[in-house]
């Protein structure tokens, strides 16, 4: 079954449908790319889609282990290369909320940051540089 339909809309602007959902997505070519820069990027979507996969998976494990992470804010830097133009690195600095996490809790919740999906299906040389911050 699709997951996604994407229609062209023109002006290098695209509309995605959740099938399962119906929720939609538009997206546009970056300005540095010819575009209008008015929504996320098909770039954008794919480190936004890194983080949130990390981020998606800590709560699972945060929450299999009782650690409350609500309110985790992550800060998400996309950085491009050319020839051939695609993303070369994605930051990404999570800002845990000031609660009192024992060692233990951080080390459980920062290891399962590389496991997730999207992180191990991007291509290796996408870096991925992640730092903690927990207050």
């Amino acid at each position: 079954m699709t997951t996604i339909v994407s229609k062209y809309l023109g002006d290098l602007r695209t509309e995605c449908e959740h099938v399962q959902s119906g929720n939609k997505v538009l997206t546009d070519a970056p300005c540095d790319n010819q575009g209008k820069g008015e929504y996320f990027s098909p770039t954008d979507l794919l480190a936004t889609s890194l983080g949130s996969c990390i981020l998606t998976i800590m709560g699972i494990k945060a929450r299999d282990n009782n650690i409350d992470i609500k309110g985790t804010e992550l800060h998400i830097t996309k950085i491009m290369a050319s020839d051939p133009r695609r993303v070369d690195e994605v930051k990404m600095e999570f800002n845990f909320p000031d609660k009192e996490y024992t060692a233990d809790e951080k080390a459980l919740i920062e290891s399962v940051a590389g496991t997730s999906p999207v992180p191990l299906s991007v291509h290796t040389n996408l870096k991925q540089s992640i730092v903690f911050n927990w207050k």
